[in-house]
């Protein structure tokens, strides 16, 4: 029973208004846990009423009144032995208030008491009932939108829980044991209950997040078996031509780069297709690595497809593949930009094999683009792939094709295991050796003036300056600093030196208004958290981030990854307000003292709480309903350990299907088992 209209007394609009909370089937509904909970356990008299509490009474109504002005309230005196109460009705039917309080009979009802005109009402009472049982009890609170109440999404809820199937058990005795034998129905009833809120270290909760990290992990599983099931033509290569390009270049590559591009260069080499994530930290150098792999392919007589987020950051690497590669390898760039004719050539050239390495956006990867001989595809920063998107990638470029995923969101274990567990991965930790650590202070705002002076300096030495405010424009309700505000104002200091840029401005002048930065036709570039990852502006080498003490750590240490690209040294200045929180300030002396971005990444995850997880949130990666990577490490370790067992003992996965089902792997089920 998926589909909510099922549901006794759930209609069309019923779902719409459930559908704006993405609630979309009954799955949804388990997965939204009680915030808080009603006692309306105990029967109250009129005398003992406390205004402004919610309490349940047992009511006689006497009298009514239906005012026949229109917009005026319906009212229903009521009594008790100790005194008498006013029931109010906005937008109730004189026809229903008489069905559910008759006059002269016995009824429970409950909600919150206020005082008029000397005088106890409840107005629209949440419950009214002849069947006092039907109220008295502990009610749940959730999280709701306007036009459902907390009385009809119980009553929808409990239809769920009192209707639970019994499912066939797909844990082993083992596994059992160690949530001391509680079964998945059993466990989803207490996650309800609301004694049981916020025991997130209960035997049911750990049953019901292992079940969920489980699921995940089998999703990868079977995704990562069917694609090393694929046989492909080994690529055939010297590394001739890459050993050329590393005598080009005036660094060598660090420890960490030659180990990654020896497991990329290893897997392409093999009769096994590659499915590969590099995750790296901002400015380890991970483009390089992806485009001496990239020779080794062209080497081997195929063509190569590089995909960039934006048409700057495809131009970057264009121009950098063009620099650095033999005059005889074919290098094109596919962008809004090119003319129709020269797009033409281009896209013939490709089903030609004319091509041997073509860069753009998403756009490469249209249906009417096509390659004679695709075999690596490379895809940069930030595409945020789903499972079943990753799927469908590995099988457009055909069985001969590898796939490399890049990412410079550094991760933890735990979210590797849990985001990317259908994929190898390689990882850069080092940094460059002709790379600088970024000098990190932190400034109270009302010394904004010696930030000034500092940004002239550096300016008067040629430098760049990235200037970051939390928001576009100023907001009434969030004391932050706006990117526009602050524009205007630096524009009188800085007259003719200064740009913006921001969400709310078109694509096609953002891309100006970066290559101008990019340029140095101005200094400074005021912007929102837009500027984007990855983007070498070698010559921007101090950033002035606003309202730091608003951001993750995380987001902090990206933003800060936009200087430093250059051998200048660069520097990163926290303004905060002052009343900083205990957090804040932690977060604030991490970034001084480190650079590193996965200690910055694992100590993001230690000062959040249960389930508020940065690298989930705001990097848009999948987030778990239930699991939480930081406290469930336990977990996620065991479930590894079972997916190892599973793989080695278990070739039919079918009693796995309810499982997969229940934690909403079904769009990818049928794809693998």
């Amino acid at each position: 029973m998926e589909d909510l209209s099922k549901l006794k007394g759930v209609g069309d609009k019923t779902v719409k208004i459930l559908k704006k909370k993405k609630v979309n089937n009954i799955f949804d509904l388990l997965w939204r846990l009680p915030k808080s909970f009603t006692d309306r356990s105990i029967l109250s008299k009129i005398n003992e009423l406390q205004i402004g509490k919610i309490h349940t009474i047992k009511i006689t109504p006497v009298k009514y009144n239906f005012p026949r002005i229109r917009n005026l309230p319906n009212r229903v005196t009521c009594e008790d032995e100790t005194g008498k109460l006013d029931c109010i009705f906005f937008n109730s039917y004189e026809g229903y208030i008489r069905k559910i309080l008759p006059l002269n009979k016995e009824v429970t009802i409950s909600g919150k008491i206020n005082f008029f005109k000397k005088k106890y009402q409840i107005t629209n009472p949440t419950y009214v009932s002849t069947n006092e049982s039907l109220i008295k009890g502990v009610h749940n609170k959730y999280s709701l939108t306007e036009g459902i109440n907390e009385k009809m999404y119980n009553k929808i809820l409990n239809q769920i829980l009192n209707n639970l199937p019994i499912l066939n058990e797909w844990h082993d005795k083992k596994i059992l044991k160690k949530f001391n034998n509680i079964s998945w129905s059993e466990s989803i009833k207490k996650l309800h209950m609301p004694e049981n809120i916020g025991k997130y270290n209960s035997n049911f909760y750990k049953r019901l997040s292992f079940d969920e990290i489980l699921s995940s992990l089998l999703i990868f599983s079977e995704i990562r078996k069917k694609i090393k099931k694929i046989k492909k033509n080994k690529k055939i290569f010297t590394n001739k031509l890459h050993e050329n390009i590393m005598k080009k270049i005036n660094f060598r590559l660090t420890n960490d780069q030659m180990r990654a591009l020896n497991e990329i260069n290893n897997d392409i080499g093999s009769q096994n297709k590659m499915f590969r994530l590099l995750q790296g930290d901002v400015g380890s150098g991970k483009t390089i690595v992806a485009l001496l792999s990239s020779l080794n392919v062209i080497e081997s007589g195929y063509q190569v497809a590089f995909m960039a987020p934006t048409e700057i950051l495809a131009s970057q690497h264009y121009n950098l593949a063009k620099r650095i590669f033999p005059k005889n390898i074919n290098i094109e760039i596919l962008s809004n930009k090119i003319d129709p004719k020269k797009r033409k050539i281009v896209t013939e050239n490709l089903i030609e094999n004319k091509i041997n390495i073509i860069f753009g956006t998403h756009a490469i990867f249209q249906k009417k683009i096509l390659f004679k001989n695709l075999g690596f595809i490379i895809i940069d920063e930030q595409h945020k792939f789903g499972v079943r998107q990753r799927k469908l990638l590995s099988d457009k470029g055909g069985k001969n094709c590898d796939i490399l995923l890049m990412s410079a969101t550094p991760i933890p274990r735990t979210l590797t295991m849990s985001i990317y567990g259908d994929m190898d991965v390689s990882i850069i930790r080092e940094k460059p050796n002709h790379r600088k650590d970024i000098l990190t202070y932190s400034k109270i705002e009302n010394k904004i003036d010696e930030v000034l002076d500092f940004v002239k300096k550096n300016i008067s030495v040629g430098n760049q300056i990235f200037w970051v405010c939390p928001l576009i424009e100023e907001s009434k309700k969030v004391d932050h600093v706006s990117a526009i505000k602050k524009f205007e104002y630096l524009k009188k200091i800085f007259p003719n030196q200064i740009g913006i840029i921001h969400s709310k401005i078109d694509d096609n002048e953002k891309q100006k208004i970066l290559e101008n930065f990019l340029n140095n036709k101005f200094k400074i570039l005021v912007s929102t958290t837009i500027i984007e990852v990855g983007i070498d502006f070698p010559n921007a080498n101090v950033i002035v981030i606003e309202n730091s003490n608003k951001f993750g750590l995380s987001q902090l240490h990206q933003l800060r990854g936009r200087v430093g690209r250059g051998s200048k040294q660069s520097f990163c200045i926290l303004m905060f307000k002052s009343n900083l929180s205990e957090n804040a300030r932690k977060r604030i002396n991490i970034l001084k003292k480190t650079n590193d971005g996965f200690l910055i990444a694992e100590e993001d995850m230690k000062l959040r709480g249960f389930g508020d997880v940065l690298g989930f949130k705001q990097s848009g990666l999948k987030n778990y309903r239930l699991a939480d990577p930081v406290h469930n490490e336990d977990l996620f370790i065991m479930a590894k350990e079972e997916i190892e067992r599973i793989e080695k003992n278990e070739k039919n996965l079918n009693k796995y299907k309810p499982l997969l089902k229940l934690y909403d792997q079904a769009d990818v089920i049928n794809d693998i088992i």
